[in-house]
């Protein structure tokens, strides 16, 4: 029995294949159409799954679609009508897109797959955002966050999973898998939406610069969390309600914020300007240094941190509530915010939770996942018996398709067909200072490189974080990267994580903890500056190669790290294809790139 999920139309379209309830591919849209975030209906990512299963859309069971469209366009309408006039830019702009697609995106199914209408299903945002997580997890029971801009009307949930799975054979106390909410908060009031204020409001792109905003937070101190305050109510259990006098989002298209917010921020920060502060030493070696730009760069720093940590705050008093109506040790997150690496790592640092499962794609694509899953295990009442333990499930190439894209490009390269000699020679050039592209198997799931479509370096020099950022990426200094870490090395390095094979967030890159105080000069380069990391967990059957890698540079070195970013230059998509990787290698001062066992080089600088 083979189900489609599909989300699209508002950022992150995506597709996603199940095989009798076992995941076969899934990808986002961007990774085919190279736009970034891209939010179209996704042939392409469609045509993957179909083609990766082997199928057409006529042994689809059922196609199911990641929200509601109709009471979609009702929150859209009626808010529009509640603060006209000042919607009517908003309004004109909505109906457009609304009736030039949103509206028909069931007859949009039917053509593209053609298939009976009955066979077209729809499942409410925040179901497939909880069923994205909890089906993904190895959990019976668990307690649910859901959390992002919005939905149709809903903006977080709290509630409950339940799940049978295929080997209990009846003996389980768990009869039918269901999925509940027992807290629901609904738009405009929306902790996504606040974060994504203040991205706007710090210079960056809205659903697209919130991680930007995190990486910026430890520069600043949160001392204007009192003014964050002023513009949103947050009660104990989580409860909390915007001040929706500082806000425009809920009636304009273009602002997200008014005057009132700036009148208790200040202006706005310009984008793309230059970012060093006060407060920490390397920042003085900015080749524009000035104090007055320094000190400015300081109140937005600050302001990040603030939001941050209200965030924080926010997401941990709902995580506690969770567990007092609950009562369990398990937490699955998903939405938009469950993408904040620090606050997931408080979540399991300072939260009742023994254990908190995020799957990698939390965002709107993990929808098209989601909506799949609940369909399949809730509606048709199948068990359980699919795992997510790793994030390869995107397109991989033939040798011939590798071959064939490096030869169109005239470079030379050797084809090493020994896995053990060819780690070798990538530790040597990382050795050597090198920064190198890997790129293999299949491309990951979700918005994190993994190892398969990945950028590398020597973690050990503090320099080789400003050379990804300023010669490879082209993106700003601040930035930080991952340490990617064999999985029972982390116990030497990172605090508070004894046990890291239980947390599978670790191995996702989507919790941030603090290194050991003796380790962190070590790894200059994946600590940031607040003395923390955004750590990717390695276990040698997720990803072999990757992990003898690792391996043997920790033999040469005492340090079995290696700095992870993904393979991509600024503003684009991580690369899919060989072609891709092939451009991003020749636009980029990248060294080497290993491309499935092939080795191009560029010549010595």
């Amino acid at each position: 029995m083979y189900i489609l999920g599909i989300s699209c139309y508002y950022h992150d379209a995506a597709a996603a294949l199940l095989c009798d309830g076992i995941l076969v591919a899934a990808a986002e849209e961007e990774r085919f159409t190279r736009k970034k975030h891209d939010y179209s209906f996704p042939d392409h990512a469609i045509d993957f799954c179909l083609h990766q299963g082997g199928i057409t859309g006529q042994d689809l069971e059922y196609v199911v679609f990641y929200e509601k469209p109709l009471l979609k366009f009702e929150r859209i309408l009626l808010g529009m009508l509640q603060t006209f006039p000042r919607s009517w830019g908003a309004f004109q702009e909505s109906m457009i897109k609304w009736f030039n697609e949103k509206l028909w995106i069931k007859g949009r199914i039917l053509t593209k797959l053609n298939i009976p209408e009955e066979r077209v299903l729809f499942i409410e945002h925040h179901l497939s955002h909880a069923a994205s997580a909890f089906f993904c997890s190895p959990y019976k029971e668990a307690a649910i966050l859901t959390v992002d801009g919005v939905g149709e009307w809903t903006t977080a949930t709290i509630g409950r999973g339940r799940a049978f799975w295929e080997d209990e054979k009846g003996d389980s106390a768990v009869s039918e898998n269901s999925i509940e909410f027992f807290n629901e908060i609904r738009f405009p009031h929306s902790l996504g939406l606040l974060y994504s204020a203040f991205t706007a409001f710090l210079g960056f792109r809205v659903n697209n610069g919130e991680y930007k905003v995190m990486g910026m937070a430890p520069y600043g101190e949160p001392n204007r969390v009192e003014d964050v305050l002023k513009v949103i109510e947050v009660g104990d259990d989580g409860e909390f309600r915007l001040k929706m006098d500082y806000f425009s989002f809920h009636h304009s298209t273009r602002y997200t914020f008014n005057s009132k917010f700036r009148e208790l921020f200040g202006e706005p920060r310009i984008p793309e300007s230059p970012f060093y502060t006060l407060t920490f030493p390397p920042d003085r070696n900015h080749p524009q240094w000035n104090y007055k730009t320094a000190k400015l760069n300081q109140h937005y720093a600050d302001i990040a941190a603030s939001i941050q940590w209200v965030t924080e705050e926010v997401l941990l008093k709902m995580a506690k509530y969770a567990y007092r109506r609950t009562g369990l040790k398990k937490l699955c997150i998903a939405g938009g915010v469950a993408l904040n690496s620090v606050a997931n790592g408080r979540l399991l640092r300072e939260s009742p939770f023994e254990e908190v499962f995020i799957q990698p794609a939390a965002g709107d694509s993990g929808g098209a996942l989601g909506a799949a899953l609940y369909a399949y295990h809730v509606l048709m009442g199948k068990p359980r018996k699919f795992v997510m333990d790793h994030a390869y499930w995107g397109r991989g190439y033939s040798p011939a398709e590798v071959e064939a894209a490096i030869e169109a490009t005239g470079h030379p390269y050797k084809l090493v067909e020994d896995p053990e000699r060819l780690a070798e020679w990538m530790v040597d050039d990382l050795l050597a200072g090198k920064v190198i592209a890997l790129f293999q198997g299949r491309f990951e799931w979700g918005p994190r490189a993994l190892g398969n479509r990945s950028i590398l370096a020597d973690p050990r020099q503090e320099g080789m974080r400003d050379i990804v950022n300023s010669r490879i990426k082209f993106r700003e200094p601040f930035r930080p990267f991952a340490p990617a870490i064999l999985e029972e090395r982390v116990k030497d390095f990172y605090a508070d994580l004894n046990l890291p094979a239980r947390h599978y967030p670790l191995r996702f890159m989507l919790m941030v903890f603090p290194i050991k105080s003796n380790q962190g000069g070590k790894i200059k380069a994946v600590t940031h500056v607040n003395g923390t990391g955004r750590l990717q967990t390695v276990r040698r059957e997720w990803n072999p190669f990757l992990y003898h890698t690792i391996e043997l540079f920790g033999e040469a070195t005492g340090v079995p790290v290696l700095l992870n970013t993904s393979f991509n230059l600024r503003g684009e998509p991580i690369v899919d294809s060989p072609a891709n990787a092939l451009e991003s290698f020749n636009k980029s001062t990248l060294d080497v790139l290993y491309i499935d066992g092939y080795v191009v080089r560029k010549p010595e600088r």
